[in-house]
């Protein structure tokens, strides 16, 4: 009898604890659209390419008005006439202002998936990192507004000249948190 209290009063204490935590939980959302890059640094000049991204968040709260948001997304970058696909992985610190209000900042690792030609292939590098830095609106209702900056810090020419080429954009979207 000793026993099986015991082990109701825990099931109901480890009740009570995760309906406390509720709100703690990590937060699944999507998010897409539209990117404004071109190649920065020593590279020939370009115009900007208008393409898109799109992919998946998950927002760990950490501590107070912190969270870490760690994405996967699928992005079409470069300039007009020289896109290359990654798959971007930022890791983003999160510090809420306002009520829904964040300011984002955090580094940035991408792996190229695709080019638009065989050249631009071989003349670029397959990873690519940097650093990013946004702003987020989220309304209650779980829609998200963001625009963030990206700054190419690695050197992506691998051709035979010694141009220094990184990846610069800019992204504004909209997302969703379930």
């Amino acid at each position: 009898m000793k026993k099986l209290l015991l082990s109701a009063v825990a099931v109901m204490a480890f009740g009570f604890t995760a309906q406390a935590q509720m709100d703690e939980f990590p937060i699944f959302g999507i998010k897409g659209g539209v990117n404004l890059s071109n190649f920065g640094a020593d590279a020939e000049d370009t115009d900007m390419a208008t393409s898109f991204y799109a992919g998946v968040s998950l927002d760990i709260p950490m501590k107070g008005i912190f969270h870490l948001q760690a994405e996967a997304l699928y992005s079409v970058e470069g300039a007009d006439e020289a896109s290359i696909t990654y798959l971007r992985m930022p890791v983003m610190g999160k510090f809420y202002v306002g009520n829904n209000f964040n300011v984002q900042v955090g580094p940035v690792l991408g792996a190229k998936l695709d080019t638009e030609d065989k050249y631009l292939n071989k003349a670029t590098k397959a990873l690519d990192y940097g650093a990013a830095a946004g702003l987020s609106y989220e309304f209650n209702m779980g829609l998200v507004v963001d625009a963030r900056y990206y700054l190419g810090l690695a050197d992506i020419n691998r051709s035979e000249s010694t141009d220094k080429i990184t990846n610069n954009s800019i992204q504004l979207g909209l997302g969703f948190r379930f």
